[in-house]
């Protein structure tokens, strides 16, 4: 196997574990966002992101968690930084804005749009740790086997 067949075997078995290590990552970026002692929202706060999270799934089937979309792609041909994670959807209040129980002002909504792009580029993150940490491995399993 040449070397790009064995980097885009290995980035096909990332890829089969990004939705697992999605899902393990958005649970940490919860926990380290909106709960305990360093959160970055009030009780009120995130009351009202799940509100608007509700609402927006009602009307478009879209909410706000779970709504961010992440890949992996390639380091290209200089292949210095190898796999990356990106984050390929943000989730967002839109512009016309939260229209369930009360309007919510302009000034709001772009705080807590910021909230959720920090809260999707710190999953993006920590997938991108998973994969690092599954590339070594990788590598490190490969290196053994051709030592024997």
């Amino acid at each position: 196997m040449t070397d790009s067949d064995a980097e885009r075997t290995l980035l096909r078995r990332a890829r089969e574990q990004l939705d697992a290590w999605t899902y393990e990552a958005r649970d940490r970026a919860y926990t380290e966002f909106f709960e305990g002692p360093d959160r970055v929202l009030s009780d009120e706060e995130l009351a009202l992101l799940d509100r608007i999270d509700s609402d927006l799934t009602r009307r478009t089937g879209d909410g706000l968690w779970g709504g961010g979309e992440y890949g992996i792609v390639d380091g290209g041909a200089s292949d210095e930084d190898g796999a990356q994670v990106v984050c390929i959807y943000h989730p967002e209040i839109p512009y016309e804005g939260y229209r369930g129980e009360e309007s919510l002002d302009e000034s709001t909504r772009e705080e807590l749009n910021d909230v959720l792009w920090e809260y999707s580029e710190r999953v993006a993150s920590l997938i991108q740790a998973e994969l690092d940490a599954f590339v070594r491995a990788h590598r490190h399993e490969e290196h053994t086997e051709t030592e024997e």
